[in-house]
């Protein structure tokens, strides 16, 4: 891998040097902020038909949609593609990727909840963060190779890539030492440039940007859907992250508490702590008291739920892959503060 790229890039001329400036949307907040600055700084080199957009889903570990008083809210899924046409990218230049695996001779999804409960272990903060590249960062790259092999015929030489992601300073210690541009991969096939451009905006700057434009947002920011008050979960990405704030689980669990009974189960199943400092079964626990967060709306899952439901089911009766030093009486704890490179 190449030595980083420097602390200060202008814009505009890194985008003209790019054949690819892929902004990654997960239907979050952050994602559209960050892809606007990059569409901008696109349009200004004059190669805005160089960008495109990719949502890596996470299938029924995403927010789902809602229907309320018979108004539908969308998935985080359809939100990033309609986040994707308010940046100005059509819509074959939008991609959804989700990753999947054979079987019986039939490709099927294969869902991360699925994969933790064979492994047997969570994916933890300063260890194998197994639910970020292999789930996104690679799904996104591979949906790319077609692209790859045609046009290094044209170049002659590696496709440069800029990867735009949403991540701020704000959200958490490791992303505020992160830098804003960062050379990830570089080979003959292409060379990655990750892109923060939203690395230095503010939570407070994001709303005022999502509200003024009267941009959509996802339902679950809000204490229920349509309130518009900001005043639900404060991140809009895995609903069952191990490393969300205490706040934003119990919230969890009290608005998708089929997907945290199923998370329980792998827990005790598997004998690992979903969270070093809170197991998820004292999360249900605690957010069954008076105190805890109102719901607002409580989800009905749906067909892809329940597959997934059965194939956790399935992965529960057979040994885990892994022999976590987190089961219960084989080795300490992890004690540490939340936070991760994808979650605050």
């Amino acid at each position: 891998m190449s030595n980083p790229s420097p602390l200060y890039v202008d814009p505009v001329e890194f985008a003209a040097t790019r054949h690819r400036i892929v902004v990654n949307l997960s239907g979050g907040k952050d994602g559209l902020v960050a892809g606007a600055i990059a569409m901008e700084a696109a349009r200004k080199a004059g190669v805005a038909d160089r960008v495109w957009t990719a949502h890596a889903s996470l299938g029924p570990m995403e927010w789902p949609s809602v229907t309320v008083d018979g108004v539908r809210w969308p998935s985080a899924s359809e939100l990033a593609a309609q986040h994707s046409q308010i940046l100005g990218v059509p819509p074959e230049r939008h991609i959804e990727v989700r990753r999947s695996r054979e079987v019986d001779g039939e490709r099927v999804p294969f869902d991360l909840l699925t994969f933790i409960a064979e492994r047997g272990d969570w994916p933890w903060l300063g260890r194998a963060r197994t639910c970020t590249g292999p789930w996104k960062t690679r799904m996104v790259y591979q949906a790319f190779t077609p692209q790859v092999r045609a046009l290094r015929r044209e170049t002659g030489g590696p496709l440069m890539f800029a990867n735009v992601l949403g991540m701020r300073a704000e959200e958490s210690t490791e992303r505020r030492n992160r830098q804003v541009w960062r050379r990830t991969t570089d080979n003959s096939a292409r060379v990655v440039d990750e892109w923060l451009p939203a690395h230095q905006v503010t939570t407070a700057e994001v709303w005022a940007r999502t509200m003024n434009a009267d941009l959509p947002y996802h339902w679950c920011y809000d204490s229920y859907p349509g309130a518009k008050d900001r005043r639900g979960s404060s991140r809009c990405s895995c609903s069952a992250c191990t490393l969300a704030n205490h706040r934003d689980l119990l919230l969890t669990a009290r608005r998708r508490p089929r997907l945290t009974e199923l998370c329980a189960l792998v827990e005790r199943v598997r004998q690992v702590p979903f969270n070093p400092n809170i197991t998820m079964a004292e999360i249900i626990a605690l957010s069954r008291r008076h105190d805890a967060p109102d719901p607002g709306v409580v989800v009905e899952e749906g067909e892809d739920f329940v597959r997934m439901e059965r194939d956790v089911h399935a992965a529960l009766r057979r040994p885990p892959l892994w022999e976590s030093k987190a089961r219960t009486g084989t080795g300490e704890l992890l004690h540490h503060t939340a936070g991760c490179d994808s979650c605050s």
